[in-house]
């Protein structure tokens, strides 16, 4: 009987175990991202190198050098310039407008379609800075959904720790950042 009962306690803390553990192993994808208040759009123009990203269908054909130029267009919307190096050495690139969606400038849409079809409906993708350290240095980006995530930096790399602390923050919104893929930057 006391054997019984010793087995019992033991699968049943084993269970209860396993059933805590995926709460404290896996992202919450329920936890919904929020972007910062709010940025100095000023400081935060200029060249982002990438870090890190979530795989997506339109960075299929970067395998490096993955880098974001912003500007401030004379509208007030921002130029974006996505460049990255392709798996037979051709730097490609891609140009959009990224449209301010508060007044902190922290949420955006971003748009790669030709300057006449932007008007079109749903063809806009949604930029938030989730994170940005005080130096304009090192930024996370995502938006509502868990779809898209990218760690950017001021410089090709980055140290352990600052990524780490990113990850983290990610994690903390519920992202899997498992999935996430580490640019190679030869520059």
């Amino acid at each position: 009987m006391k054997l019984l009962f010793k087995s019992l306690v033991i699968s049943s803390s084993l269970a209860a175990v396993s059933l805590m553990l995926p709460l404290s192993t896996y992202a919450d994808t329920n936890t919904k991202p929020v972007a910062v208040e709010s940025i100095d759009i000023n400081k935060y123009a200029g060249k982002w190198y990438e870090i890190a990203h979530l795989p997506m269908f339109f960075q299929r054909n970067c395998v490096a050098n993955t880098t974001a130029n912003y500007s401030i267009n004379a509208d007030k919307t921002v130029g974006v310039l996505n460049s990255c190096t392709t798996k037979k050495g051709e730097m490609i690139s891609s140009e959009g407008v990224a449209y301010s969606q508060n007044e902190g400038n922290s949420k955006l849409k971003v748009s790669f379609l030709p300057s006449g079809l932007r008007w079109i409906p749903f063809t806009k993708g949604d930029y938030w800075v989730l994170r940005v350290d005080p130096n304009y240095q090192v930024a996370l980006v995502g938006g509502p959904s868990h779809k898209y995530l990218w760690i950017l930096s001021r410089s090709p790399q980055i140290d352990e720790a600052t990524y780490q602390s990113y990850l983290q923050t990610a994690k903390s919104y519920g992202y899997d950042v498992s999935k996430l893929v580490k640019t190679t930057q030869s520059k």
